[in-house]
């Protein structure tokens, strides 16, 4: 597992990510986000969790800014 803190700032956005094997689990501490997976789009904030198999192309965007505990096996490092 590798865990990660994230923190993305006013319209802060991850890089966008190819699939790949794995799991990958984000706990929202701070904020609001959007998580893009393929064509879908799913929307957490604060004290939400997420949980997808990153089969397709995904990344997060924030608008107003957030903090996310992300945890993705297996690591990258």
């Amino acid at each position: 597992m590798e865990p990660i803190l994230v923190e993305l700032g006013e319209g802060g956005q991850t890089q966008e990510m190819p699939p790949h094997e794995g799991e990958e689990f984000g706990y929202v501490l701070k904020g609001e986000i959007s998580i893009k997976i393929g064509n879908e789009v799913y929307r957490a904030k604060d004290g939400e969790s997420f949980y997808y198999i990153p089969d397709k192309t995904h990344h997060i965007t924030s608008k107003k800014g957030a903090e996310i505990l992300w945890i993705s096996t297996p690591p990258s490092f």
